[in-house]
């Protein structure tokens, strides 16, 4: 008789209802909790939404033949009550959370983590805890009351540090900035709910504060001023202490742009992208790095746990030799957090025109550790014009100038692990406050010899500057032009990048790198082709990024005196 292997285990599938008001909220913060202590161990639950197409796109991708979920049975779950009956003795109790303090469904949900515990509203812990036999293991309605800081919010948080953080009970590499209930529940806003199964399943500490210790945020207008950046601190010096300068340490999701930079309904003197690089620069001296953008990303408990090999990606023969042009490389940008990478970049990963132009594609390799499956999707059906690098910054964003001396090997290691496994060599997309100092560049060459292009912002007017063209002990250094990165339409976008390139005039053969944002490579072909006939004197050539720094090098060792 022959032996006949075991079946796979099946996928239990759940449908968010997306009730609307507080019902649709309250719902996916149980099932999301839920979900992530059912996935701890092995990619059992996945969460589709009636809502959201992305993640049936997902399993369908992955269930087609030599994928990974290939012959794994998909089975519904039809309500909560099965998806507790399939936790069993893996959901322990419950955590409720007090609608009153926004900030303690944070609280909630580092606590679930901890203690193996669904997060409830006190409305859905009434109708639901008698039915589903759970013990409540905590009840934070009336505990945070401002008596300490001045701020029920940030006692809530300041009491989590101490009793959680402070204690070793989270993970030291990992902690999530997820948007509280402030604004979001009454509008059934899910965006950093559905996010929650990686946080409980990592016993990540969660929170939701602001950068900025100059005015107050638009969700605790009578605190002390300060008290959100004293908190931060707080924080950072304490996930510090955990990971003992032993590894780096993610930071997962967004800060609140209504409420914490200027947007309708919060007048404030910050506008959203410097409350983004500020928040980069607030953590980066601790050893973090952050995943920004990172909502309605759905499953990340379940695809985590997708196999990971080694990636190979295709590099050009060097064959090229140097000519009379305007040599551009085009970076395809900001894939550099989790949203991005799920959800937009299908959407121009499709378009029919990818591969006719050599495009560098900026996939920031620490999100591996998030979606690992999707990542090796996309270097599978590459082409070979198709060629993939860092993002913002490097294996995660932080601002390198920002890490500390002694963190600097550190840094090295880290982003070294990540380059190899997925099979990169340059860095495109540094963002920081100043050009890169001598030791910034040293560490980079380790790990990023093929090239090296920066944005420098100096938002805090230090006298940070650019970066000269340079070839730095084998490594070329350059700019990465941001003039052009948000794609409106083909001619506005060919005149802007004709513009960028007369700012910078140099003779031939020249080298701009250019960054462009979540738009298709049918636009970018288009934008060329339109440059080239507005500027046709440039002789302008597409090369992909590995012969545009080779060429480059050659350039520079040209023109270098003797």
């Amino acid at each position: 008789m022959m032996y006949a292997p075991p079946a796979p285990p099946p996928i239990y599938t759940y449908t968010i209802a997306h009730d609307e008001g507080a019902a649709g909220y309250d719902e996916a913060m149980a099932i999301a909790t839920i979900q992530g202590l059912i996935n701890r161990r092995a990619p059992t639950l996945y969460i589709l939404s009636r809502r959201n197409n992305r993640p049936a796109y997902w399993l369908a991708t992955f269930s087609e033949p030599g994928q990974w979920l290939h012959g794994r049975e998909q089975k519904a779950l039809a309500d909560l009550d099965a998806v507790v009956a399939l936790a069993g003795r893996r959901l322990k109790g419950a955590i409720i959370w007090d609608p009153e303090v926004p900030a303690s469904v944070n609280v909630a949900t580092t606590m679930a983590g901890i203690y193996d515990a669904v997060v409830l509203s006190p409305t859905m812990a009434e109708s639901c805890l008698t039915r589903w036999k759970l013990p409540v293991l905590e009840d934070l309605r009336g505990r945070f009351d401002g008596s300490v800081t001045g701020s029920a919010k940030n006692d809530a948080i300041r009491w989590s540090i101490k009793a959680h953080l402070n204690q070793g009970r989270c993970s030291s590499r990992l902690f999530c900035l997820f948007e509280d209930s402030y604004a979001t529940r009454s509008q059934a806003n899910i965006g950093y709910v559905v996010t929650r199964d990686l946080a409980v399943m990592k016993r990540a500490f969660t929170y939701d504060l602001s950068p900025w210790g100059d005015e107050v945020p638009g969700d605790d207008q009578e605190q002390p001023l300060g008290t959100d950046l004293a908190t931060y601190k707080l924080l950072l010096e304490a996930m510090l202490r955990q990971s003992g300068g032993k590894h780096m340490t993610e930071l997962a999701g967004f800060f609140a742009f209504h409420k914490y930079s200027n947007m309708p309904g919060h007048p404030s003197r910050h506008d959203p992208v410097p409350t983004e690089w500020e928040t980069v620069w607030l953590i980066s001296p601790y050893n973090c790095y952050q995943n920004t953008a990172a909502s309605d990303c759905y499953n990340q408990s379940f695809h985590c746990h997708a196999p990971r090999t080694p990636l190979k990606q295709s590099r050009p023969a060097p064959t090229r030799t140097l000519e009379n042009k305007t040599y551009l490389c085009i970076l395809m940008a900001d894939y550099d957090s989790a949203l991005p990478l799920y959800d937009f970049l299908p959407n121009h990963w499709d378009d029919p025109a990818r591969g006719r132009l050599p495009l560098c594609w900026g996939i920031n390799p620490n999100l591996l550790d998030t979606y690992p499956d999707i990542i090796r999707r996309i270097y599978e059906t590459a082409t070979p014009n198709d060629h993939f690098a860092a993002d913002a910054s490097a294996a995660g964003y932080m601002n390198p100038n920002r890490i500390k001396p002694e963190h600097l090997p550190l840094f090295i290691r880290h982003n070294r692990k990540y380059y190899r496994e997925a099979d990169m060599s340059m860095s495109p997309m540094v963002l920081d406050w100043d050009q890169p100092s001598e030791a910034v560049k040293d560490a980079f060459r380790v790990f990023s010899p093929d090239g090296y292009a920066t944005i420098v912002m100096d938002l805090h007017g230090t006298g940070g500057r650019a970066p000269d063209t340079q070839v730095w002990k084998g490594m070329p250094v350059t700019e990465l032009i941001n003039e052009a990165c948000n794609f409106s339409a083909v001619d506005e976008t060919a005149e802007i990048m004709s513009s960028a390139l007369d700012r910078r005039s140099a003779a031939a053969p020249s080298f701009r790198f250019f960054r462009i944002v979540w738009t298709s490579p049918s636009n970018v072909e288009k934008t060329i082709d339109a440059l080239r006939r507005k500027r046709p004197e440039l002789n302008i050539e597409v090369v992909d990024p590995y012969t545009f720094f080779r060429l480059l090098k050659e350039r520079l060792a040209a023109a270098a005196p003797r």
